[in-house]
C-alpha cells in the first residue's frame, strides 16, 4: 500500500465524518441530478447519503439487467441507485478500500433489498484497491462507473487497464472526476488534505487522453464540464495557478480511431430509451432529438451500432469513403471544391 492509499483511507475513514467536513467543492455534485434519479435517491438510507462524497451524477441510462461495477463505491449511494435501475435480474458490485465506508454500505443491504421489493440482494461490496480488480473476471462487466474516486488512485494507468480488462466488448466506462489543465507538483500530490479533497490527484487532461488511448479507449466523450473553484483560505494560495474542472466523461470498449473521422454516417434516435424520450445526449457535441437525422463521426456511428444503445438508433453509412476529419469546414462531403465557398478560377 502506498502512502497515498494510507492518506486517503485515513481522510475518508477518520478525518471526514460527513460531507459537511469537506473543505472544497471538488467532491460535491456540480451537475443537477437528473429528475428521474431523484426519487431513487430518496429511497436510500440517510446515513449513506450523509457520507456521500461524489462530484457528479455518473449514472447513464438503459441499465435494466446489466452487471455494473462502481469503483470507489464509498458508503454505497450510487450502488443503491444503480440497484434500482438494473432491477432484480441485474447486479451491482461496489469496490472500495476503506473499511469504515464499506461497513456503512454493507450495513444496509437487507434494508434496501426490502425497500426495493427484491427477493434477494442484487448488490455486494468488495474490499479492493481500484488498481487491482483481480477478483473480477475478464469481459464480465457491462458498465463501470465511478464518482470522484479515480483521482485518488496513485497508479491511474493501472486503474484504466483493469477497467478495460473487465469490460465486455461494447461495454461502457462512465465516470465523474476532477481534471486539471496541468500536471501538479510532487509537493501538491503528496499533501494529504489536497489529495483527500480530490485535487492533488486531479487528472491532467492530456495524460488521461494518452493513458486511455494506449489501452484501446481511443476516444473519450465529455458529457458535462464545470469549473471548480478553491475557496478555502489555506488551500487557495497553493492552488491558484491551476485550473480545475469537474467533468463527467464516457468511453466505450469499441474499435475506434484516435480522432473523429468523417465517413458520411448519419444517425436517428427513435426515443425508446426510458426517461429520454425526446432527446438523447451522448456528449456535449452529439445530441440527438427524437426522429431527426444527425451527421456523426465513424467512431460515434460504431458506438451507436455496437453498444447497448444500439436498439434506440438507426445508423446509415459505411466506411468505404473518407471525407476527412469530422466537423472540418475545409472539405464538403461529396464536393470537388477545396473550400466550400471557393470562387470561380480557384480550385473548383
Amino acid at each position: 500500500m502506498s502512502q497515498i492509499h494510507e492518506d486517503v483511507k485515513q481522510y475518508y475513514g477518520e478525518t471526514l465524518t460527513t460531507k459537511d467536513d469537506l473543505l472544497t467543492s471538488a467532491c460535491c455534485p456540480t451537475d443537477a441530478m437528473p429528475a428521474y434519479l431523484q426519487p431513487l435517491v430518496a429511497n436510500i438510507h440517510d446515513e449513506i447519503l450523509s457520507k456521500f462524497y461524489g462530484c457528479g451524477s455518473p449514472i447513464p441510462p438503459k441499465l435494466d439487467g446489466l452487471t455494473v461495477l462502481d469503483l470507489g463505491s464509498g458508503s454505497g449511494q450510487d450502488c443503491y441507485v444503480l440497484s434500482q435501475l438494473v432491477g432484480q435480474n441485474g447486479q451491482v458490485i461496489g469496490v472500495d478500500m476503506t473499511e469504515q465506508q464499506l461497513d456503512v454500505a454493507r450495513k444496509y443491504i437487507d434494508y434496501h433489498t426490502k425497500k426495493f421489493g427484491y427477493s434477494s440482494p442484487n448488490v455486494k461490496f468488495v474490499k479492493h484497491f481500484i488498481e487491482d480488480l483481480s477478483s473480477i473476471d475478464d469481459a464480465s462487466i457491462d458498465l463501470v462507473v465511478s464518482n470522484c474516486v479515480i483521482n485518488l488512485a496513485p497508479e491511474k494507468d493501472q486503474v484504466f487497464a483493469e477497467i478495460y480488462r473487465i469490460l465486455k466488448p461494447g461495454g461502457e466506462l462512465y465516470f465523474a472526476d476532477v481534471f486539471a489543465d496541468r500536471r501538479l507538483s510532487a509537493e501538491l500530490k503528496a499533501d494529504p488534505v489536497i489529495v483527500g479533497e480530490c485535487l492533488g490527484g486531479a487528472l491532467y487532461t492530456e495524460d488521461y487522453r494518452r493513458q486511455m488511448a494506449a489501452l484501446g479507449f481511443h476516444m473519450s466523450y465529455t458529457v458535462s464540464d464545470s469549473v471548480l473553484t478553491v475557496e478555502d483560505e489555506a488551500l487557495k494560495p497553493k492552488l491558484a495557478h491551476i485550473n480545475f474542472s469537474s467533468q463527467t466523461v464516457r468511453a466505450f470498449k469499441i474499435d475506434a480511431e484516435d480522432r473523429e473521422e468523417n465517413y458520411g454516417h448519419k444517425a436517428r434516435y427513435d426515443g425508446s430509451i426510458a426517461e429520454f424520450e425526446d432527446r438523447f445526449t451522448l456528449d456535449v457535441n452529439n445530441v440527438f432529438a427524437k426522429g431527426e437525422w444527425v451527421a456523426v463521426s465513424g467512431n460515434v456511428a460504431n458506438i451507436l451500432s455496437q453498444s447497448r444503445y444500439r436498439d434506440g438508433f438507426e445508423v446509415t453509412g459505411d466506411f468505404e469513403t473518407h471525407y476527412g476529419g469530422f466537423g472540418s469546414d475545409v472539405f464538403e462531403q461529396g464536393s470537388a471544391c477545396c473550400v466550400p465557398d471557393a470562387k470561380a478560377g480557384g480550385c473548383c
